[in-house]
């Protein structure tokens, strides 16, 4: 399974920005997909995910800013991101799957100058 998240950038304080991320490979069943991100000199942490029945989870961090969603039928999840701050500048990493069937993305920068 390989994953190919995109639509990081620069964005000042308050602004918006919409991750995507798209599996492909063998997918045979609808699993969790989700984002982390991890800022400089810091550890990655959860950001939001989403179950395959549908559950979403977000960080504390960011509830009520952040939206994520998925479209099975293409096997992408999404993160929409509204109201960012400085302090959400880190690179984002989507994955998709549980424990040891758990990919990673190549990670896509987000950047929020103040």
């Amino acid at each position: 399974v390989q994953l190919q998240a995109s639509g990081g950038g620069l964005v000042q304080a308050g602004g918006s920005l919409r991750l995507s991320c798209a599996a492909s490979g063998r997918i045979f069943s609808i699993s969790a997909m989700g984002w982390y991100r991890q800022a400089p000199g810091k550890q990655r942490e959860s950001v939001a995910s989403i179950a395959s029945n549908g559950f979403r989870n977000y960080a504390d961090s960011v509830k009520g800013r952040f939206t994520i969603s998925r479209d099975n039928e293409k096997n992408t999840v999404y993160l929409q991101m509204n109201s960012l701050k400085p302090e959400d500048t880190a690179v984002y990493y989507c994955y998709r799957g549980l424990g040891p069937d758990r990919y990673w993305g190549q990670g896509t920068q987000v950047t929020v100058s103040s």
